[in-house]
């Protein structure tokens, strides 16, 4: 696309004619991701400033520069610069252009809370592929377009990133999208220009408060999605959580409530759950049904009581809902096992703060008698009071602990580890540092019957350090610790 046909009325008289017919093949604001061809953004932050990017961007093929200002403008007489005082508001105009709005092409459905935004995503992926549509994912674990499987580097990508991964499952043909919405996302502005045709919300616990500050923040920045639903959305709350019903009055979608307590459109009755599975009658305005999933667990109910309002409102019957939660075997991390013929469970779980670890333990105690073995840990440069609350969980439901280091970034592992022993209550704890290690000696630890559960990392197969990026895939290093 020309620059020209890019740019606003009151730019276009700034820039040098010989520069308006400009091809402009991708738009970036990170100046690693600048190609040939590219029209960068240099935006100003809190911890970095755009600008002192352009000459990375512009080496690396960026032909255009939008920025408040400029320093060494004549050092590229064949760039293109663009002063303007809003970038970030240039930003958002150029890439509607750009990619033609594909939220208005491809239905976007929008999960949002603090735990549960992953599984809901795969059931609502399985249903909607029982149900004989096409879909795409954006979250936590993956981003799934088309054929195309792309590692997460977030749980919801940038604003450049959400429009060019809607515009490739547009030109894909893609009908649906489902997208995790963080609350970083959301208060950063990145699902700008998305037109979400439904949005769901799971619970508001404690997290994220190293950004968010307090719970009301973290509250109002989740809100935003619903507020910024049209009459013509569909808002899908648990109507169990104080924070859900809260969202009553922030939006003026349609509404539909689940839960399990109290009284809701969409509910389950009879619940059976043991570690092989759930079982339970799902109650809901279309009817009823038997519900059975390999998902264990009552917030796993939840989840899928969630992705039923979601499926409802596309038009999915009750059937194909039904068969679509039961193909789902398992999501990724998500009380994962690990089988290696051993005589003792192995689970791996994303549980990495106290609600989430709350409520996995309370799970396999409602399941079995065995002994519960733990290994967790906290990340580093994260919400810092998770540190002892996640210890006082972990000493009243854990038969014993294995506290070791997470993702400590840049903090030392040990200050961490130090931070979560403060919340300890007993003695049935023993710190190793090295999270292998940590691991082995839980193995070694288990005997027959007892369940071993690794939490905090799930699906990561990855451990992040203050200088370096190291291998860790947890489910393979149990199978190997395992010898199988």
């Amino acid at each position: 696309m020309q620059l020209y046909d890019l740019l606003n009325e009151s730019l276009c008289p700034l820039i040098d004619p010989t520069f308006q017919h400009l091809s402009i093949a991708s738009l970036c604001c990170d100046s690693r991701k600048a190609d040939a061809g590219c029209l960068f953004f240099a935006l100003p932050g809190g911890t970095f400033d755009g600008n002192e990017f352009i000459d990375e961007a512009i080496a690396r093929g960026a032909v255009a520069v939008a920025a408040h200002q400029f320093r060494d403008k004549f050092r590229y007489p064949e760039v293109c610069f663009i002063e303007t005082e809003s970038p970030a508001g240039l930003m958002r105009e150029t890439a509607a252009k750009f990619y033609g709005r594909p939220s208005d092409h491809i239905k976007v459905i929008g999960i949002t809370g603090t735990n549960g935004k992953t599984t809901i995503a795969y059931l609502v992926e399985s249903i909607l592929h029982e149900a004989e549509h096409s879909c795409g994912v954006i979250g936590t674990v993956n981003y799934r377009i088309g054929e195309r499987l792309i590692p997460a580097q977030n749980t919801t990508p940038g604003f450049l990133d959400n429009q060019k991964l809607l515009s490739d499952l547009v030109k894909d043909d893609v009908e649906y999208c489902i997208m995790e919405v963080s609350s970083h996302a959301l208060d950063q502005n990145r699902v700008d220009l998305i037109d979400y045709r439904s949005a769901a919300f799971t619970n508001l616990t404690t997290d994220h408060l190293d950004y968010h500050l307090t719970h009301q923040n973290y509250f109002e920045a989740k809100a935003k999605l619903f507020s910024g639903l049209s009459s013509d959305a569909l808002s899908v709350i648990n109507v169990d959580d104080d924070y859900g019903r809260k969202l009553f009055a922030r939006t003026s979608s349609r509404i539909v409530t689940y839960g399990v307590r109290k009284n809701a459109d969409i509910m389950a009755r009879d619940i059976e759950l043991d570690m092989s599975g759930t079982k339970f009658k799902l109650v809901t305005p279309e009817g009823n049904a038997v519900i059975r999933t390999n998902l264990v667990g009552d917030y796993n109910v939840y989840n899928i009581l969630a992705a039923v309002g979601i499926c409802l409102n596309e038009g999915v019957n009750l059937e194909k809902i039904r068969k679509g939660i039961e193909y789902l075997d398992f999501v990724p991390g998500r009380l994962q096992p690990v089988e290696c013929q051993q005589d003792f469970s192995v689970i791996i779980d994303y549980a990495h703060t106290q609600d989430a670890l709350f409520n996995v333990l309370t799970t396999i105690r409602k399941t079995t008698d065995a002994k519960i073995i733990l290994v967790f840990g906290c990340g580093g440069d994260r919400d810092r009071s998770k540190r002892p609350a996640m210890a006082q969980v972990a000493s009243q439901l854990a038969d014993f602990s294995f506290i070791t280091s997470d993702n400590p970034r840049s903090e030392d592992p040990r200050t961490i580890i130090d931070e979560i022993v403060e919340g300890f209550e007993g003695e049935h704890y023993t710190v190793v540092v090295d999270r292998e290690r940590a691991i082995d000696q839980a193995l070694k630890m288990a005997r027959r019957g007892d369940v071993v559960l690794v939490a905090g990392k799930g699906h990561e197969d990855y451990q992040i350090f203050r200088d370096r990026t190291i291998r860790f895939d947890e489910r393979k290093i149990i199978q190997q610790l395992l010898r199988c």
